[in-house]
C-alpha cells in the first residue's frame, strides 16, 4: 500500500508572528520555517503504518519554492521514502492545493492520502475535504486513531459529543487531529540518510491546473491587544462596572 502524505511549510510555532508595516501580509524573513504541525502528525502515522508492514511506501509532497525542500528532507529523515516538490512561487489557495494534489493522486495512484486537517498559517481546514471532493474518494476527517484492515480505513474522528468510528473503502483521504499520535524526533543518522533519499521537483504549471487567484488579501493586522484586569473591592462595584463600563448587563 502506497501512502501519499502532503505538507506544509509554516512559520514555526514557537515563533510570533509579525505583520509587515503595510499591512500587505505577515512578514516571513528571517523567521523560522517548520513543518506544519498536523502535516507532522500525518508523517508520522504513515511512518507507523509502514513500520507495521501496512503500507510499502510513504511519499511525502510539498508544493512551493525550493525553500519547501528543507521541510520535505525533514520528513524524509522521520522516515518517508522518497519526496515530491511541486514546484511554484504563487501563493496559492485551499482549492489550488487540492487541484494540484488531485493531480498527483491522479499520477501516483496512492491507497491512502493522509494530511494534517489544517495548516497554523491559514487555518482554514479545507483542502483535505476538497481533495476528496476533487479525486471522488472517501473521507474520514479528524482522526484520532486509524487502523487499515480489509481494505478499509477504520477511523475514530473527534466530534463535539466525543468519539465517533468510521470505515471508508481504500483508497481514502483522512485527515489527521492532535491526538492521533506524538511525532518523533529525526536522529542524526536518519537525517544524513535523508540526503540521499530522492526527492523529484515537478513543475505546477505541467500538471494544468489553472492557479489565478479567487481571493483578494485587503489587509493583514495584529490582534486587537488584551488590556489588564481590574481588581474591585466589593460586589456592588463589580456590579457597577459590569453595567456602566462594560455593558454586558443592565
Amino acid at each position: 500500500m502506497k501512502v501519499l502524505v502532503p505538507i506544509k511549510r509554516v512559520i514555526d510555532y514557537n515563533v510570533k508572528a509579525r505583520v509587515k508595516s503595510d499591512n500587505s501580509d505577515v512578514d516571513l524573513s528571517n523567521v523560522k520555517m517548520a513543518i506544519n504541525p498536523f502535516c507532522e502528525i500525518a508523517v508520522e502515522e504513515a511512518v507507523r503504518l509502514k513500520e507495521a508492514g501496512t503500507a510499502t511506501e510513504v511519499v511525502v509532497v510539498s508544493i512551493g519554492d525550493k525553500a519547501c525542500q528543507e521541510q520535505l528532507r525533514t520528513a524524509l529523515a522521520l522516515g518517508a521514502d522518497r519526496a515530491i516538490q511541486i514546484e511554484t512561487d504563487q501563493k496559492l489557495e485551499s482549492l489550488h492545493v487540492a487541484k494540484l494534489l488531485a493531480k498527483l493522486v491522479e499520477q501516483e495512484s496512492p491507497e491512502l492520502v493522509i494530511l494534517g486537517k489544517q495548516t497554523i498559517d491559514a487555518d482554514n481546514n479545507q483542502t483535505g475535504q476538497m481533495l476528496a471532493a476533487l479525486t471522488k474518494r472517501g473521507q474520514a476527517t479528524f482522526a484520532s486513531k486509524v487502523v487499515i484492515e480489509n481494505g478499509k480505513a477504520v477511523v475514530t474522528r473527534e466530534v463535539d459529543g466525543g468519539l465517533q468510528t468510521v470505515a471508508v473503502n481504500l483508497p481514502a483521504i483522512v485527515t489527521t487531529d492532535l491526538r492521533l499520535n506524538e511525532p518523533r524526533y529525526a536522529s542524526l543518522p536518519n537525517i544524513m540518510k535523508a540526503k540521499r533519499k530522492p526527492l523529484d521537483v515537478v513543475a505546477a504549471d505541467s500538471l494544468g491546473v489553472d492557479l489565478s487567484p479567487r481571493v483578494t488579501l485587503v489587509r493583514v493586522e495584529e490582534p486587537a491587544k488584551r488590556q489588564g484586569g481590574i481588581v474591585v473591592e466589593s460586589v456592588s462595584e463589580l456590579v457597577e462596572k459590569l453595567k456602566n463600563e462594560a455593558k454586558v448587563i443592565s
